[in-house]
């Protein structure tokens, strides 16, 4: 794969890697086999992922899982490029953890969809990369297994094939709320730029990322607020207005029911 990475922590048994990938469409997808246990989680950009346990279209927010030895394709057939935080384990350390944390090693699934549940710590994971923290990795990757072997645990958590079509045209959706997740984001237009109807849409674009497209939008908006929160010292009124939202105690009320504190409290702890 056309793919540059980059190591920003390690520690005995786990690496986290930087990975930015340039691949697009006209570009052939490859075989290649997960060398350790991995947790990949999708920061930017879109790709589709095929491996024995299924497939899936990974999204920002989504986690591809990979369990040691295993064959793997990625390709990039509906839009170029992706960034992702790759967490990878050697075979021992994650058995390790997963016995700890009473959950089996392998992983029954290809990925998690982009839960909104997953915003906190990838918030903190994708600031600690772009700070160049690596201390502020030490405690990542078991937090990290742990939660996704809590959500492994519900089997609500899945996302299911659509034809490669409705794949294209979700792919596209998706970029184009990556793109303007701060503007005013309708079912209504997302469906009549798919041209499919609304109905039609909803359904595919929920079986392909695993949320409706209110939810992303909602979870684009909230990891990157948190992200600012962490990064920067802007007021959070403006911090909420730049991300979409269109009044503060809404933006409020969202964050703390999604992380469990206030924006103040999330900011000062971080």
């Amino acid at each position: 794969m056309s793919a540059e990475a980059r190591t920003v922590a390690a520690g005995p048994g786990w690496r986290v890697l930087d990975v930015v990938c340039s691949h697009g469409p006209q570009d052939p997808a490859f075989e290649e086999q997960h060398g350790d246990v991995a947790i990949a989680a999708v920061t930017g950009g879109s790709f589709q992922y095929r491996t024995r346990s299924g497939s899936a279209v990974l999204v920002p927010g989504s986690l591809l899982l990979g369990n040691a030895g295993a064959c793997f394709q990625c390709g990039h057939e509906h839009a170029r490029g992706d960034r992702c935080l790759a967490f990878h384990f050697s075979p021992a350390h994650f058995e390790c953890v997963a016995a700890d944390a009473g959950v089996s090693a392998k992983f029954n699934a290809p990925s998690l969809p982009p839960l909104p549940q997953l915003v906190p710590l990838l918030a903190e994971a994708e600031a600690a990369r772009d700070a160049g923290d690596g201390e502020a990795f030490d405690e990542l990757p078991v937090r990290l297994i742990g939660a996704v072997a809590r959500l492994l645990a519900s089997s609500k958590h899945k996302t299911r094939s659509v034809s490669a079509r409705d794949e294209r045209r979700v792919t596209e959706a998706v970029r184009r709320i990556e793109r303007a997740s701060d503007q005013p984001i309708t079912l209504s237009a997302l469906a009549r730029a798919a041209d499919l109807s609304p109905y039609h849409f909803l359904r595919s674009f929920r079986a392909a990322v695993g949320l409706t497209p209110y939810q992303f939008v909602l979870r684009t908006r909230l990891n990157r607020a948190a992200l600012r929160l962490r990064k920067s010292r802007d007021a959070i009124s403006a911090i909420a207005f730049e991300q979409g939202f269109n009044d503060l105690s809404t933006f409020n009320r969202r964050f703390r029911r999604l992380v469990g504190m206030s924006p103040a409290a999330y900011r000062a702890r971080a």
